[in-house]
């Protein structure tokens, strides 16, 4: 009986501290505390050397809940990743996934030699533990420091983020195998990783494709889709580190083929996968949190604190200037991708491996990698927010989406049902805008089911719904938040092919002779790129009007309110002195009737 109560004690005491870190994390969130750094201190707490008291030391099951969290962390970001988005920064990405992990690891090394004591090989092992950057930690706090990062910015460190981790398992593996058996070659280091990669991207591919075809074809049960595809990720990636493959990039990968293309149950799939993954998360960031022993860290504690600011402000910098230098990033760009190399639990995982194999030393490895990773949330992630927008890498967040209901519609993939509660000052009510790729197609009100007809108009309190394509649903969000005051243009920016985009098209038609058809005259340019951008406008957004080109100048409460106009190179060659200036009289007659002068 005693053994029963024991596993009892060991089932509450586990769920106590989730549920500790779940409520934990409303204060990190209020407060902009990196919610990794509290869940290591609540497993630190919970630890022998904190009030919890409680013994634990069993490294396999912290290195088997690390592995399983971190495959489904990186098949989440797989998952939600759209290949579009990052196919034009791979090239740098991957620079940096591989040749930025090793210089990294390469440039850390010496410190951690002359500051720790070690030899050549263990001070690798010291820079490769702590050569990757977290995907979680990182866009965990943009999201709750309020930042959306320029596209190319967020594009290169999601794919980086995603890629980096399994290089740098795999560096860690073979150091530690190195100093294991005292020998390896260069060749069978290559071959190694050759096989590693290729296999991995093959099986990547193929199980996502595989889980792609059953999802669509295989009549699962209600609710057991979500299910499937998350256990699916876990037969992949265990499939893969049996035939010596990297597991990691198998499962990224087939999230990203799974997650880019039609499927069922597509929304309930990431909706479950993201609470699967915050779990994951929480419950290996307690665990890694009671192995540390405070009492431990104080003997290396002056070391690794040298180790971490050479890793901050000398390793990872130079890292990404050489990895970038063949690329077009300018240095705003360049420092912030520098500066947002946050480390981890993914560091603190790789130190366990030593600890697992018994390699002399092991606990130095583990005592480094969590000073490494509590200087860097404490000092890079307090600063994101303020370095991103010093260097203009980012822009304020649009507000929170409106609640979405999401219906999936058996039979077809190529629709659903999107529901959103309308209210009074969204887009939709206000101006009655809605994209050309979706349809209205039910109200409900009072508890009454309408069609569009009988409900019209629609009033605030309403629940509509809306047949539009899966992967185009958090689309629809910005219509139906409250509208953003928007703010005038500036009028500096107002010439011969720049105009307000509260101007119509019919005004524009009128001054340039393209073709509008009647039912759109009196849209406004803004009103033109809400309804035909399948997302939310951005600068630099384009959209063809007939033989010219509107582009979105600037955005205000996400909306376009400066419009450039790129008419064809033949007319902009021709247009002679005096046409100019009477399209400039017109414009700006046009702007100071909108504007009130």
């Amino acid at each position: 009986m005693a053994s029963l109560d024991s596993v009892s004690i060991a089932i509450l005491l586990g769920a106590v501290l989730v549920m500790a870190g779940i409520l934990s994390s409303l204060l990190a969130l209020r407060f902009g505390a990196p919610l990794l750094l509290v869940f290591l201190l609540v497993g630190m707490l919970a630890g022998d050397s904190g009030p919890g008291r409680l013994q634990f030391d069993d490294v396999r099951t912290t290195y088997l809940v690390g592995s399983v969290a971190l495959a489904l962390i990186l098949f989440d970001g797989g998952l939600k990743t759209r290949f579009a988005s990052i196919r034009t920064v791979l090239a740098p990405s991957m620079m940096l996934a591989t040749a930025g992990v090793l210089l990294t690891a390469l440039i850390t090394a010496p410190v951690a030699r002359y500051v720790l004591d070690l030899n050549w090989t263990e001070s690798l092992l010291v820079g490769a533990v702590v050569a990757s950057t977290d995907a979680a930690a990182v866009f965990l706090l943009v999201h709750t420091q309020g930042l959306r990062l320029r596209p190319r910015v967020g594009a290169t460190l999601e794919a980086e983020s995603g890629t980096n981790d399994p290089f740098a398992i795999f560096l860690t593996l073979m150091l530690v195998e190195f100093i294991s058996i005292g020998q390896s070659s260069a060749s069978h280091i290559a071959m190694e990783f050759i096989q590693e990669a290729v296999l991995g991207a093959i099986i990547g591919v193929i199980g996502g494709r595989l889980v792609v075809i059953a999802l669509n074809y295989v009549a699962l049960p209600q609710g057991l889709h979500a299910p499937f595809v998350t256990t699916a990720a876990l037969v992949i990636f265990g499939g893969s580190q049996i035939v010596h493959a990297s597991g990691f990039l198998a499962v990224y990968l087939a999230g990203i083929i799974i997650g880019n293309r039609p499927t069922r149950a597509h929304n309930s799939v990431v909706t479950f996968l993201d609470a699967a993954t915050w779990l994951a998360q929480i419950v290996m960031f307690v665990l890694l949190g009671l192995l540390v022993s405070p009492h431990r860290l104080l003997s290396s504690a002056g070391g690794a604190v040298l180790v971490a600011f050479a890793l901050m402000l000398v390793a990872r910098p130079l890292a990404v200037l050489i990895c970038l230098a063949p690329f077009k990033f300018n240095w705003r760009e360049k420092v912030f991708i520098a500066w947002t190399g946050l480390r981890g639990a993914v560091a603190i995982f790789l130190a366990s491996i030593p600890m697992l194999v018994g390699l002399s030393k092991a606990y130095l490895y583990f005592d480094v990698a969590f000073v490494v990773v509590i200087i860097s949330l404490l000092l890079q992630g307090w600063t994101l927010a303020p370095a991103a927008r010093r260097l203009h890498v980012a822009l304020p967040r649009a507000e929170r989406g409106p609640r979405r209901v999401e219906l999936d519609l058996p039979g077809q993939l190529e629709q659903q049902l999107v529901g959103y509660p309308v209210r009074s000052k969204s887009l939709y009510f206000r101006r009655g805008l809605i994209p050309s790729w979706s349809k209205p197609t039910l109200v409900i009100r009072d508890e009454r089911i309408l069609t569009p007809v009988e409900a019209d108009p629609v009033a605030p309190g309403d629940y509509i719904y809306l047949l539009a394509p899966p992967e185009r649903a958090e689309a629809l969000d910005r219509f139906f938040v409250d509208m953003a005051p928007s703010s005038a243009p500036d009028p500096h920016l107002l010439g011969d092919f720049m105009v307000s985009a509260e101007h119509t098209l019919g005004e524009l038609a009128e001054i340039y002779g393209v073709k509008v058809d009647e039912h759109q005259a009196k849209l406004t340019l803004a009103d033109y790129f809400d309804i035909n951008l399948d997302r939310a406008p951005k600068e630099g957004a384009e959209l063809a009007l007939d033989e010219i080109v509107l582009v979105a100048r600037s955005i205000s409460g996400g909306r376009v309110n400066v419009v450039g106009l790129r008419l064809p190179e033949e007319e902009e060659k021709v247009v002679p002195r005096t046409r100019m200036q009477t399209v400039r009289r017109k414009l700006a007659d046009i702007w100071a009737s909108v504007a009130g002068v």
